[in-house]
């Protein structure tokens, strides 16, 4: 029998669940048995169960800043999902909750909240998410990856630890990564990801210029579910896939140039890995702007260039930033070789611990 039991929770994207996992390895060495709670439908359903981590579906509304008619239903989602939690964690009785965020977590936190269990949140981005923000009077602790972060978190529960980073994303063969492409042209690698989901805007500008940036680098385009472009197939020099998933580790390894949005959670595996990377964050118009925040924040670091999604769709000068990219090659090497920003899982453990001595 486990000393401890931890429940986890977060959803909605791939970014409020893969951190989870980074935890795991640890946790299990601190000897927790751990448990999960997500949605019926969304993609953490199918990354816990891959983990083998036991699962529990509860009810979830999505709560939005602006107005929708399911803005009226969604709360009553919320309120079934609270009850829901509330069962599950009777039955369980954990010591301690980690809610990774996303609307998911919010029953989730209150339902623990309301029967005295500890909860410790962590917030990837440079400004919290609206779930977070929700979440928040119910949690002893906020860990946060930004320094910045802590500025935006009352009541002293700010604690900035970084964000948990997957060993194995460390872990990549730059020979496997080599054969999996199988290049025929000894050339420097350019990987572009857009996220778990996708980026259709990125996707369309690096095809645009696709016969152009062959002409320097080897592609590996990683293009999201659906996303594949079947008249680019056999193109010497461009290796195309929906989702990558065992062998990314390897694909990133084997690149020497990374195009990428700028979720928390990938750009900090990308400073792990020392990467000279393009980030090219989601825009105002469909998101909070966060990713543009995280951006910025590397820009001035020195870690990453960044190119504003509008002008890129208006000027195409994805080329231009192609260049300055490989010009600036071996100052964003150095920049990131000497960060002091490092792998949060000791950190946040060590707050998962605390949280559960103060019970």
């Amino acid at each position: 029998m486990s000393k401890y039991k931890i429940i986890m929770t977060g959803g909605g994207t791939a970014g409020h669940v893969t951190p989870n996992l980074a935890l795991v390895p640890k946790l299990k060495e601190k000897d927790f048995e751990i448990k999960y709670i997500g949605s019926y439908e969304g993609i953490e359903k199918e990354i816990i169960g891959d983990a083998g981590i036991p699962y529990y579906s509860i009810s979830s509304g999505k709560l939005r800043r602006y107005f929708d008619m399911k803005n009226f239903s969604d709360p009553f989602k919320v309120m079934k999902g609270v009850l829901q939690a509330s069962k599950i964690l009777s039955k369980e009785k954990p010591d301690v909750i980690f809610s990774k965020g996303g609307f998911v977590a919010v029953p989730v936190v209150i339902a623990a909240s309301m029967k005295k269990i500890p909860v410790v949140s962590h917030e990837s981005d440079l400004t919290p998410g609206l779930a977070n923000k929700l979440s928040a009077p119910f949690c002893d602790k906020l860990c946060v990856t930004f320094r910045e972060s802590l500025n935006y978190i009352k009541d002293g529960k700010g604690e900035l630890t970084g964000t948990p980073i997957r060993e194995e994303i460390l872990k990549g063969s730059r020979i496997r990564g080599k054969e999996i492409c199988n290049f025929k042209q000894d050339k420097e690698v350019i990987l572009v990801i857009g996220g778990s989901l996708g980026a259709k805007n990125i996707n369309d500008e690096v095809r645009y210029h696709i016969n152009e940036i062959l002409k320097s680098f080897n592609v590996i385009h990683i293009c999201g579910k659906g996303n594949l472009d079947k008249s680019l197939d056999g193109l010497d020099g461009y290796k195309q896939f929906e989702y990558v998933k065992e062998d990314l580790p390897h694909l990133l390894k084997y690149a020497d140039f990374i195009i990428s949005r700028a979720g928390a959670n990938v750009i900090f595996e990308l400073l792990a890995l020392k990467k000279p990377t393009l980030l090219i964050p989601l825009s105002k118009k469909s998101s909070r702007g966060d990713q543009i925040l995280n951006a910025n924040s590397f820009a001035k670091e020195g870690y990453s260039l960044v190119l504003d999604e509008d002008e890129m769709i208006e000027k195409h000068n994805l080329m231009e930033k192609l260049s300055e990219l490989q010009l600036r090659k071996n100052d964003l090497v150095k920049n990131m070789s000497n960060s002091e920003m490092k792998n949060g899982v000791d950190a946040i453990i060590n707050v998962i611990m605390n949280s559960i001595k103060k019970k």
